[in-house]
Formats: structure tokens, C-alpha cells, sequence
């Protein structure tokens, strides 16, 4: 995991560098919410694994332009960043999967929480096969699901081998590896399985924590990768940006339109592009047509409470978020990640204009056209 850690920390000063390590807000002269500067405040965060490349780029860049802003996140997993947020030790969560009803019935209930998507990416099926390079390993969702029920057992199983004529698979044991946490991450990944896969749907379904048919469980996009890299003939699913950043092996998957893709931000762009009506309670992007469409893509979501107790706090928060899905997604861009789409941009920043405290708005500028 160290190796994983070190990678992506490298990869945060080389993106900041290539962006000259300078950020600007809605305006070059201000903070992200239209105040001369964001207060003085110490924010902490905690969830998803999934954009935790994307957040610790983008919230060390705020904190350059603005020092006197200090953003920390904890990437624990999607089931921790709700649970934390709910228990109200975070200012705010982040989670791959926005929070259902139950959920917010426990956070004090759906009027209370702000629900904002904050990027859009896409994940890759990562495996460590001797001799078989990057992309050449092809996948359908028919065998995609086999492997991960158990009835696919071997790499050289005849379902494979008919979809890789001309691949020297070898005899050996497949290995799965899947999260062990309560994970978006998760969540997207069995959404997928269970929109492609009747036997999936019935004998498993879809959720941030499932009772895997096989496999080991590890904490974490870190761990996954990590642990598929030390493990001859494993597989698991991995966010992209740790796919690219610590130069794993992934493999091309067939999407809905029937093409083979090597999942990319610009294949989560073209799946998003085929759900407009995206919200907290309609947000997967799963299996998308388009014959360039990433099959297992989503947004990633951020929430915090409407009614904000400290206002210098609740300001700081907005200010960066505001910042966060206009030009901080520059830095999404940067780690492997798509752009937001503007119309979800739109709907982002509509929904941080609610958060107030002691009853005065917090942002006070115009979403973007």
C-alpha cells in the first residue's frame, strides 16, 4: 500500500507543477463564493476512495491560493464518510453512491443534506497475468460476471479463450480481489453486475457491501491495487486513476453498443453523456450506449448539512466546493478524471446556494451559463 500511497503523492506535485501550482476561483480575486478571500477556517473530510486522487490534488491547491484555508481527507470509504457525516464529526462526506432514504432519515432527514456530484470517472478491470500486456485481455459482461460468481474459475477457461484468439492464456487460477469496506466504489461496480447479469442480480444484487461469491476482501482502491499487483493471476476492479498512476494492467471491456474499450475519462464522458437527468436519487450511468461509452463509470458525490452551525466554517466549506466542481475540476482533468458536465455544474452550485447559517445564504454568485 505504501508503493500505492508514494505514486499517487508524486502524481499530485507533478500535476500541480504542470498547472504552474497556482489555482483561480469564480473570480481571479477572490475565493470560489465571491468574498474578498474564504475566512480563516480548518475543514475536515472524510469517505470515498474512488476521487481521493482528484480531492487531495485539488484541496493542496486551494490551500496554496488560500493558506489560510486548511482542507483534510480522510479516504476511508464511502460507508465512512456517510456514517462520520451522519455523526456529525465531519464537515463533510464523500461517498460513490449518494445517500438513500434511509440514510438521511438517520442524518435528520432529506431536507437537512446537500447532495452534490463532485466528478465523474470510470473503473478498470486490473489484473497481474504473466505475458498478457495492458488492454489485450478482453472482457464481456458475460464473463466479467462469470469470473466473479465463481463459475469462471481459470484463465484458460473456454469462455475466455473464445474472446481472446490469438492470447496465450495461461493454466491458472483465477484470483479475485474485492473491497472488504463499505464502498462506492462498490456500489458502481455491482450496479454493473447486476444491470448485465440476471444471476448476479438474483444471487448477490447491488451495494457499497455485498457477500462476494469468491475472492479476498481488501480496504480500499489502494489496497485492491495493491494487492492484485503482489498476486500472480489476480483481478479485481480499481478506480482508473490508480490503474494509470501506479501502471497496472487493465483489461479492454465490451460496453453495451458491443466495442471493446480500455476504460478512459474520455469513455466516462461519453457514458455520462447518455444520462442527463442525473440527481441524488437517479445517478447510475452503468452499461451506457455509445460505441465509446466506459461500461462501469460514475459520479462521485460530496454532502455536508444545509444548516451550516459556524458560519466562518459553513462559508470556508462552500467556498470550496464552489471552487471545487468550477475551476478546480482542472485537477479531476490532471489525475485521470472527466470534466463535470455543465449542466450538472449548474445543478452543483444551484444546490450550495441552500446552505446557510443562522439563516443567511453562504454563496452568493450565479452558476455558470
Amino acid at each position: 500500500m505504501k508503493r500505492v500511497l508514494l505514486a499517487l503523492s508524486v502524481g499530485v506535485a507533478v500535476l500541480l507543477a504542470a498547472c504552474g501550482g497556482s489555482t483561480t476561483g469564480n473570480n481571479p480575486a477572490t475565493g470560489g463564493s465571491g468574498v474578498p478571500t474564504p475566512p480563516q477556517a480548518s475543514l475536515i473530510g472524510t469517505g470515498a476512495t474512488f476521487p481521493a486522487p482528484f480531492y487531495d490534488a485539488a484541496r493542496f491547491a486551494y490551500n496554496q491560493k488560500f493558506s489560510q484555508a486548511t482542507i483534510n481527507y480522510n479516504a476511508l470509504g464511502s460507508g465512512a464518510g456517510i456514517s462520520q457525516l451522519t455523526k456529525k464529526v465531519v464537515d463533510f462526506g464523500a461517498s460513490d453512491v449518494p445517500m438513500n432514504a434511509a440514510e438521511l432519515t438517520a442524518a435528520g432527514g432529506s431536507d437537512k443534506v446537500v447532495q452534490i456530484a463532485s466528478t465523474l470517472g470510470t473503473e478498470s478491470l486490473a489484473y497481474n497475468l504473466s505475458g498478457v500486456s495492458n488492454g489485450k485481455l478482453k472482457l464481456t459482461p458475460k464473463t466479467i460476471a462469470g469470473i466473479f460468481l465463481g463459475t469462471i474459475k481459470n484463465w484458460n477457461d473456454p469462455a475466455l479463450a473464445a474472446d481472446n484468439s490469438g492470447v496465450s492464456l495461461p493454466s491458472q487460477a483465477i484470483s479475485v480481489v474485492h473491497r472488504s469496506d463499505g464502498s462506492g466504489t462498490t456500489y458502481i461496480f455491482t450496479d454493473y453486475l447486476s444491470t448485465i447479469s440476471t444471476d448476479w442480480k438474483g444471487k448477490v444484487g447491488k451495494g457499497k457491501s455485498v457477500s462476494w461469491p469468491v475472492g479476498q476482501g481488501a480496504k480500499g482502491n489502494e489496497a485492491v491495487a495493491t494487492t492484485i499487483k503482489q498476486t500472480p493471476g489476480a483481478i479485481g476492479y480499481v478506480e482508473l486513476a490508480y490503474v494509470i498512476q501506479t501502471n497496472m494492467t487493465q483489461a479492454s471491456l465490451q460496453n453495451h453498443d458491443g466495442n471493446f474499450v480500455i476504460p478512459s475519462p474520455d469513455g466516462a464522458t461519453a457514458a455520462a453523456s447518455q444520462f442527463l437527468a442525473i440527481s441524488p436519487t437517479q445517478f447510475s450511468i452503468v452499461d451506457a450506449p455509445g460505441k465509446t461509452s466506459a461500461p462501469i463509470s460514475g459520479y462521485s458525490w460530496l454532502m455536508l448539512y444545509k444548516d451550516q452551525a459556524d458560519k466562518n466554517k459553513g462559508t470556508a466549506l462552500v467556498d470550496f466546493l464552489d471552487w471545487l466542481v468550477t475551476d478546480g475540476q482542472q485537477y479531476a482533468v490532471n489525475v485521470h478524471y472527466a470534466k463535470l458536465p455543465s449542466n450538472i455544474v449548474n445543478d452543483d452550485i444551484n444546490s450550495l446556494k441552500t446552505v446557510t447559517s443562522g439563516g443567511s445564504t453562504l454563496l452568493n454568485v450565479p452558476a455558470p451559463s
